[in-house]
């Protein structure tokens, strides 16, 4: 949602905006603000393409490579998630970002008690390689990026993703995948947790490492301030615990003994567009900035493109609404301006139907649309950063990095982002922020198109949904049976009984996940390997 607060007087002018983040605005920015921040061209901006990376982080911008277009895409079965991608990028779509429906997320199989009602509600079922031999059917895995938006059971879904690839005859040093990987902002944010804390980063440290050799062109890890947002962290707060959070899984691969070079120019960031125009871009601008900067002082990186922050500026679900969900539209198109202004690499939009449902083609193929329409259409590759230079945005983005350094502190101060999390410190605190933002939602204190203002008594808008199709669920069962049946039960127990044997001695799993996927063992025995090891998390008392 848009929360900025609007001070009006009875004649509705407005006497002061402040930010979420906590920042006044200004009715007038001159060039004695920058002189009052201490603004230094050389240390707080500098050239787009150098350090720090304030104006973005290629010297032509977009004029030397367009953004990477990835619509968030998949659902119900393999076939059907097949299809979509294909449609997509018929389209013109550049690179994909697959959704798995809850139980693939949460380490069930699709014949789990616990799946019930869930196979392919929310995105495609995964129960073995077949499934993503079937999804990745006649996709040049080696020309496009494919995003894996799974965090929890990442190194199995990755493993997967390199056996299909080695099995299409792709080299695994070729592909490029970008599992979102990030399992403390799901203890934050989502809920999408499996395991404890500890072994929870081990396992994404092994993602990491493992990807230094075998998939050097893969990101193992997308660190997503975005859920960390949509759950209620102010702009500022987003950015704090997303750094903080990279940290965490920065020191567990360097406790193994790896030079931060050789890894850390891989890790990629997944970052919300919501909210007020002006914030959001100061907050990506301040990220860079603060990122390059945490890298080059706190762990001495020395390769200037190691400092970079790369990453997908998108989405924006919170912001959207089931009242007037046309209005969804051009919110969208005002969330790609802000990434494009901001300097995206990947952009991806949630689409105008979201709130209610899965994206049908039509409202997709929109979205899409609006990216290209940016691209192609409206000026946003003329020239390198265009808003340098504003005495509103460079002031504004100076305060936005004091802003984030402050939430840092605070979360330093309680003793770390992982006590943090572990204690339920953050997530009392986001949930403490979301309720506060409901009621000012419901008492008119936040303003919001349809819902609380220019509403209208039309009635609700028509949106096609999309049904949940029972006959998919029984298709992938089916499917599931079928693979139990052909495939070699010496080979499932021996793959499972050294994968158990490599957890138990915390060697890296991913090699011995990677067999296993060969193997067809499905996504559920595997995860229940780590189950039966390491347990699961419970969840501190919020309230």
């Amino acid at each position: 949602m848009a929360v900025a607060r609007y001070i009006k007087d009875e004649k509705d002018q407005i006497l002061d905006v402040i930010l979420e983040s906590g920042i006044h605005v200004k009715p007038v920015y001159t060039p004695k603000d920058l002189d009052r921040i201490g603004f230094d061209y050389e240390k707080d901006l500098a050239d787009p393409g150098n350090y720090p990376y304030t104006r973005g982080i290629h010297p032509l911008g977009y004029r030397s490579r367009a953004w990477t277009t990835r619509q968030y895409t998949g659902f119900g079965t393999p076939e059907e998630t097949n299809e979509r991608f294909k449609l997509m990028i018929a389209h013109g779509q550049t690179g994909l970002n697959v959704a798995f429906d809850l139980p693939t997320q949460m380490g069930y199989d699709s014949d789990h008690p616990m799946a019930e009602g869930e196979v392919g509600r929310v995105g495609m079922a995964v129960d073995t390689l077949r499934d993503f031999e079937i999804a990745f059917k006649d996709i040049r895995m080696d020309k496009i990026g494919v995003g894996l938006t799974i965090n929890a059971v990442a190194t199995i879904i990755l493993a997967m993703y390199q056996a299909v690839a080695e099995k299409y005859g792709f080299d695994a040093k070729t592909i490029s995948a970008t599992p979102q990987n990030d399992i403390l902002k799901e203890m934050i944010g989502r809920g999408a947790w499996i395991f404890p804390v500890e072994p929870a980063i081990k396992l994404v440290g092994d993602t990491i490492e493992y990807s230094m050799s075998v998939m050097p062109r893969t990101n193992p890890v997308s660190v997503c301030g975005y859920h960390i947002r949509e759950s209620g962290a102010t702009p500022a707060q987003e950015i704090a615990y997303a750094i903080l959070i990279a940290n965490a899984y920065i020191d567990n691969v360097l406790s193994r003994g790896h030079d931060i070079d050789a890894f850390v120019g891989r890790f990629s960031f997944n970052l919300n567009v919501f909210g007020n125009m002006w914030e959001q871009i100061a907050k990506f601008r301040a990220a860079r900035k603060l990122w390059a900067r945490n890298l080059k002082e706190r762990y001495n990186v020395k390769n200037p493109q190691n400092l970079f922050l790369r990453g997908l500026f998108g989405g924006g679900g919170y912001g959207l609404t089931k009242a007037q969900p046309e209005n969804n539209i051009m919110r969208g198109a005002y969330y790609a301006l802000v990434a494009a202004l901001s300097g995206a690499q990947t952009t991806a939009l949630c689409s105008y139907d979201e709130a209610y449902t899965i994206p049908t083609p039509r409202s997709a193929i929109l979205s899409l649309r609006t990216l290209q329409l940016l691209m192609d259409e409206m000026g946003l590759r003329d020239t390198v950063d265009p808003l340098a230079g504003s005495y509103f945005i460079e002031t504004l983005t100076k305060e936005m990095e004091k802003k984030i350094e402050e939430e840092m502190e605070k979360i330093i101060e309680y003793g770390g982002i992982v006590k943090a999390v572990s204690s339920g410190y953050i997530q009392r605190l986001v949930a403490k922020q979301a309720y506060e933002i409901e009621k000012g939602l419901e008492s008119g204190e936040l303003l919001k198109v349809g819902v609380n203002i220019y509403t209208d008594n039309e009635g609700a808008m028509e949106v096609e949904l999309h049904e949940y199709n029972y006959a998919s669920a029984e298709k992938q069962i089916k499917a599931l049976k079928e693979v139990k049946r052909e495939r070699s039960e010496r080979e499932v127990v021996r793959t499972l009984r050294e994968l158990e044997d490599a957890v138990k001695k915390d060697k890296n799993v991913m090699p011995y996940l990677v067999e296993c996927c060969k193997a067809y063992a499905t996504l559920g025995e595997m995860t229940d390997v780590f189950r039966q090891v390491y347990g699961e998390f419970r969840e501190p008392p919020l309230f």
